[in-house]
This record gives C-alpha cells, sequence and structure tokens, in this order.
C-alpha cells in the first residue's frame, strides 16, 4: 500500500471515530418527530437515491475510462 493510500486511509478512519461523538445530543426532537410522521423513509428513500445515482456515476465513468486506456497505444 502506498504513502498516498494510508494517509488517506487514516484519514477517512479518524474522521469516522469523531462522527458518533459529535452526533451525542440529549433530545433528538426532529429525529422523533419525523418518524412519529413517517417522514424520516422520505428522508431515507431519498439519501439511498443520492447515493445509488453516485455509485452508478463512479461505474460508469470507470467504464468509460478504462474504455480510453484500452484504445491508446
Amino acid at each position: 500500500m502506498n504513502r498516498t493510500a494510508k494517509r488517506i486511509l487514516t484519514s477517512a478512519l479518524l474522521a469516522l471515530t469523531s462522527i458518533p461523538g459529535m452526533a451525542q445530543s440529549t433530545t433528538p426532537d426532529m429525529a422523533d418527530a419525523m418518524r412519529a410522521n413517517g417522514k424520516i423513509y422520505v428522508v431515507v428513500a431519498v439519501c439511498l437515491t443520492i447515493l445509488l445515482g453516485l455509485i452508478a456515476y463512479v461505474f460508469a465513468i470507470d467504464r468509460k475510462i478504462s474504455k480510453l486506456e484500452k484504445e491508446q497505444p
């Protein structure tokens, strides 16, 4: 594993381990209200749609780049 990949992995690991500490809250009023109204499912659906769209975009770009790399002499 090269040095850049190690730095990226370390940065991602540190960022992900700090998220639970920031997410601690005494009263999650907004989440409870959205769950009670059933809107939380809309939020989850929108987030999943965006995530799936980004993943599809990355795979499409990867295929195009791979095709261009094969065409080069």
